[in-house]
């Protein structure tokens, strides 16, 4: 027996969990919500070979479609959160698994309308919008129709392509059944021969144990765990990267990459910039990880020391405490900002915070124009569940705003924009508490938190990102994507960004594999770097008492999709075009290298 048991989902205090019967009262309204769904879905095929008879006719076909996505949504929080914190519910698994085929079914009887009313003509479109403030509101979309215009293909072939969604879903979905399900861990032991749960949930927190025995026993047990079903995820994955390429070809696109640029108006430079000025700066993680070793005390660093302690006095934080620190570092965005986050965390349920059997890994945040944001994350009581916690309300108060402020068909923003409100708020507490708080512990504590995160988005996702794109170009010159193949391309790629540090390969090259929320998503993962260069140039003009970027950035918050996100961002202050906010963002990462060094020497 495990000497540290990880509690079912039926301990944890419903204070704790996030408050589901706001969005549905019972599991038995989704259900009825989603038979209802279905049989207004049949309503689509009615209007198909009628949109462009009139401005009526289209206009009552974005109403009528925006407000099938608008329930669906909704239907998709509960069946995300509902399965994410308890994927061992054999009735949330059935709900999520429904929900992603309801999904297919409205692509596939959506799939018309984009070729019907491109066939309109868009000097026609742009005439009628002039006439009817109604369709006017639906100028963004139709300027994001006309820049896809070119990769949209027949309605039959379209229909075919969103048919296609949901099996083509299925090797993500294996993938995490797999990793959050099947997946059996030994039990890490500890320097005294105590035994600890490894669980999805549990793994960030015994590597940041303070002994290396433990860490060095959870990291290799879970990477052995997921050793051993390689040659399967090597499967999976070599299939979605694929499914990638075909996707692309039939869309008409130069590659993968440009299917995921082309959406959002973003050149391909800004992802070629990010990985050009993430290798011109390795010297300074390189830096970083000399500085560690000698805070710690150790001869060498290994690779299941990166999450290493370097304090043993770290602060202990209650989530009210981290949700106070917050609405107090975020004060310079006004009363109302401050209340909504208060209120959402601690009276309104937004947030599933205790660590149980069955929640997945990581933490992320949702929403719908019709229901509260909700995060799923397992809070811990320190610097490290504090900054999850400030990341994830980062999202929600974004989508709080967006969902406000914008109709439905602009609710939604882009995931490039996403990553930038949530590190912003990670930035901004940080310089908050770096002021506030000058003990030398908690100023230890407060760098491991920001190396932490940076480790993940300056480290972690640029170095993902050259691996999908390498091989998602190795798919597309017949290359077998070989487990063995894929774990000597990720080791190489670590090791060129870990330096000096003593690493496992076979360990450390099965690290793709423990990212499958990330690297099924079609170019995703670059987008945690430039969000967290978006962010710190953000907060600097806030952090500098310029009133103005405090208005800027509310404005970004709600503007949503109503807009390209490099227009959006541009609207506040910040050109992620160039390299220059990067750069930027990696002097910030050498300032906390810098003060690491002198509170070593001190």
């Amino acid at each position: 027996m495990a000497g540290h048991l990880t509690p079912d989902r039926s301990d944890i205090p419903m204070e704790e969990r996030w408050n589901a019967s706001s969005v549905f009262a019972e599991p038995s309204a989704w259900d009825d919500s989603y038979e209802r769904l279905k049989l207004d879905l049949d309503l689509a095929k009615s209007f198909q070979g009628t949109l462009g008879q009139s401005t009526s006719h289209l206009l009552r076909w974005l109403n009528y479609s925006h407000n099938i996505v608008r329930e669906l949504r909704k239907l998709s929080v509960y069946a995300v959160m509902d399965y994410s914190t308890n994927s061992l519910d054999k009735d949330a698994a059935s709900r999520f698994d429904r929900f992603r085929d309801l999904n297919a079914l409205v692509g596939e009887a959506f799939a018309f309308a984009q070729p019907e009313m491109i066939s309109i003509g868009f000097e026609v479109l742009k005439r009628w919008m002039s006439n009817n403030t109604d369709l006017a509101l639906y100028a963004q979309y139709f300027r994001e129709l006309e820049q896809s215009a070119k990769h949209t293909r027949s309605a039959e072939v379209e229909a075919l392509l969103g048919a296609v969604q949901s099996p083509f879903a299925n090797a993500t979905a294996s993938h995490g059944v797999l990793a959050n399900t099947d997946l059996r861990f030994e039990p890490a032991k500890d320097s005294q021969g105590e035994s600890f749960d490894i669980t999805q949930s549990s793994i960030n927190s015994l590597l940041h144990s303070p002994d290396q025995s433990l860490r060095q026993s959870a990291y290799e047990n879970y990477a052995d765990a997921h050793l051993q079903y390689k040659n399967t995820m090597a499967s999976l994955l070599s299939t979605g990267i694929k499914q990638n390429n075909f996707v692309a070809k039939a869309k008409r696109y130069d590659s993968a990459l440009d299917m995921a640029l082309a959406p959002l108006n973003l050149p391909s430079s800004v992802f070629h910039n990010l990985i050009n000025t993430f290798k011109a700066n390795l010297p300074t993680w390189h830096r970083y990880w000399q500085a560690k070793r000698k805070m710690l005390g150790l001869s060498s660093l290994h690779a299941y020391d990166i999450a290493a302690p370097m304090t043993q006095k770290g602060p202990v934080i209650s989530f009210e405490q981290s949700v106070a620190w917050l609405k107090a570092a975020l004060a310079p965005l006004g009363k109302d900002y401050g209340k909504a986050l208060e209120r959402g965390s601690l009276q309104e349920g937004w947030v599933d915070r205790s660590l149980n059997k069955g929640k997945r890994m990581g933490a992320f945040s949702t929403s719908a124009p019709d229901t509260h944001p909700f995060i799923m994350m397992s809070y811990t009581p320190d610097v490290f569940g504090m900054s999850t916690l400030a990341h994830e309300l980062g999202h929600s108060m974004h989508s709080y705003y967006s969902n406000q402020s914008q109709p439905t068909v602009y609710a939604r923003y882009s995931l490039f924009a996403a990553e930038v409100a949530s590190n912003f708020n990670q930035a901004v507490l940080r310089d908050y508490l770096f002021k506030q708080e000058t003990d030398r512990d908690f100023q230890i504590a407060l760098i491991e938190e920001a190396m932490a995160n940076f480790y993940r988005y300056f480290l972690v996702m640029p170095t993902l990102a050259r691996f999908e794109l390498e091989i998602h170009e190795r798919s597309e010159r017949g290359q077998s994507l070989s487990a063995d193949s894929l774990n000597e391309l990720m080791a190489d790629l670590f090791s060129e960004a870990y330096g000096d540090m003593i690493i496992d390969r076979e360990r450390l090259g099965i690290t793709w594999a423990q990212f499958h929320t990330h690297i099924y998503s079609r170019f995703y993962v670059y987008q945690y770097a430039t969000g967290i260069s978006g962010a710190h140039a953000l907060a600097k003009g806030i952090l500098s008492g310029d009133e103005a970027a405090a208005q800027n950035y509310l404005s970004f918050l709600k503007a949503g999709g109503s807009k390209y996100p490099l227009e959006a961002l541009s609207d506040a202050g910040v050109d992620l075009a160039s390299p220059k906010a990067v750069e930027e963002t990696f002097e910030v990462l050498g300032s906390l290298v810098d003060r690491l060094e002198l509170l070593t020497n001190t």
